[in-house]
């Protein structure tokens, strides 16, 4: 459990990234000017990341369940 919840924190700062990109490209100035607002790709890419990140601290954070 340990290995997804460090590979979905992984996943999360990628998407992170991703979504810091996205928001500063030029699609993303004239979405910004037009319409007041970031584009909907980086809004997606930031709302994947906050949801990998809490799945991945759960399952770090979570006690180890263990079979009889």
């Amino acid at each position: 459990m340990k290995f997804a919840g460090l590979a979905l924190l992984a996943v999360a700062v990628g998407l992170l990234v991703w979504g810091l990109e996205a928001s500063g490209s030029i699609q993303s100035d004239f979405s910004r000017f037009f319409r007041g607002g970031p584009t909907d790709r980086a809004v997606w890419l930031y709302v994947g990341s906050a949801a990998a990140g809490v799945i991945g601290l759960g399952l770090l954070l979570s006690p180890r369940i263990r079979r009889a």
